[in-house]
């Protein structure tokens, strides 16, 4: 069976999230990608843990990549977006409100190539919650080891606003033209 590689990741400083932790949050992917390989030679029950935990790593991190980029204005996510969740705002505070979930996991947005929409999505760990059949547009760590070295427990909401502060969203453009 074919092993998987871990990905590299260029990622440039970023505003409230300090380079060490994203390097020990580096590591932490470079494991999922490790455990994922002992897995297949094993054939264990933790293959969806392990594999989704570097999957969604991988959207995580790409979205940092290549410094901040804004959305563009009137393009196809964006249009998306509006359309679906009335204003652009409105779906961005709700995607947020939904990465305040109490508990470790991931606010996802998906596109449900079925129905040709957006979902916003909260996946408990990496294996609970992910929608069948969709593909990922947008994935943001909520994990204690994304945020607390910087922000804490009590600073989830400040981590939140950096993370889309940081955010290529040229990359998450990207995602949404792949996934239709």
């Amino acid at each position: 069976m074919q092993k998987f590689e871990e990905k590299k990741f260029d990622i440039p400083k970023l505003k409230g999230i300090s380079q060490k932790n994203i390097e020990e949050h580096l590591k932490l992917y470079a494991g999922y990608v490790k455990n994922i390989n002992l897995i297949l030679e094993q054939e264990n029950t933790r293959l969806g843990f392990e594999f989704n935990g570097m999957r969604n790593h991988e959207y995580y991190f790409a979205s940092l990549e290549n410094g901040s980029t804004p959305l563009t204005v009137n393009g196809p996510l964006h249009k998306t977006i509006t359309e679906e969740f009335e204003d652009f705002d409105k779906w961005l505070e709700k995607f947020k409100s939904l990465a305040t979930t109490r508990g470790v996991g991931w606010a996802m947005l998906y596109y449900d190539p079925l129905t040709k929409q957006l979902l916003n999505a909260w996946v408990d760990e990496h294996h609970l919650g992910q929608l069948n059949g969709c593909k990922t547009i947008l994935a943001l760590d909520m994990w204690e080891h994304a945020f607390v070295a910087d922000y804490q427990p009590s600073g989830k909401k400040n981590y939140i606003e950096d993370f889309f502060a940081n955010l290529n969203w040229k990359a998450i453009e990207q995602n949404f033209k792949d996934a239709q």
